[in-house]
């Protein structure tokens, strides 16, 4: 398999996980880690394993009205044939608004493992993107993720 195409599928994980949060689908969200994949959220939460992956996601989208995701992939990085490293940021779009909080935008990274044949993440992280004492940054971030917004939706 030739390294586009690998990366192509990675990414396609990757998006696929975001894809099912904005679709609050707890199980087809975690369908999409390895049985024993670790998920650390966005406060520090660190789940490991697909039941208790599936079991706070099911109770946070039965119980809160998550904000959707847009997501700019900026590398994946070819470790080995089996493995992988992406790096992505992503911003969150409140139910009910057209714009990111720019509070919660997010650096990405996961873990990619080829298990039978599929992808599979083994390793999510979410990191604050504060870009504490360089607001530069913080603002070109939430400037790259709406312009990711508008070509998302079509605008």
């Amino acid at each position: 398999m030739d390294q586009q195409t690998i990366k192509d599928e990675v990414a396609a994980l990757y998006l696929g996980i975001l894809q099912q949060w904005n679709k609050r689908n707890a199980a087809g969200m975690t369908g999409l880690f390895t049985k024993e994949g670790t998920y650390i959220g966005f406060d520090g939460s660190q789940l490991t394993g697909q039941p208790q992956i599936y079991a706070v996601m099911d109770e946070i989208f039965s119980n809160f009205p998550t904000a959707a995701y847009v997501a700019i992939v900026n590398e994946v990085r070819i470790l080995t044939a089996d493995t992988a490293l992406l790096l992505a940021v992503a911003g969150m779009v409140a139910d009910g608004q057209s714009d990111i909080t720019p509070a919660v935008n997010v650096v990405h990274s996961i873990t990619a493992v080829r298990v039978d044949g599929q992808w599979r993440a083994a390793h999510m992280q979410h990191t604050p993107a504060a870009y504490h004492g360089r607001p530069e940054l913080a603002e070109q971030l939430s400037a790259d993720l709406r312009a990711a917004l508008q070509q998302q939706i079509g605008l």
